[in-house]
């Protein structure tokens, strides 16, 4: 079962750090989120492969909920 990794607030997607096949640990930064001329790093919850990446860095107007990363 994919862990899925969504925003946690509304913004725009600065940083992509992963891209499908990648290996993570929990803890590892999987995307930075420019909220607020803020940077908002998401971090991986899990161990695992990245199986998929929803949103494309430089992407704006994310919501908060918006799914970005699956781990499988």
């Amino acid at each position: 079962m994919a862990t899925e990794v969504c925003a946690q607030t509304a913004g725009n997607m600065w940083k992509v750090l992963v891209k499908p096949g990648d290996t993570v640990k929990a803890g590892d930064t999987l995307f930075i989120m420019e909220v607020m001329k803020m940077e908002v790093a998401h971090d991986a919850p899990v161990d695992g492969t990245v199986t998929a990446v929803h949103v494309a860095e430089g992407a704006e107007g994310l919501d908060a909920d918006q799914l970005v990363v699956e781990i499988g």
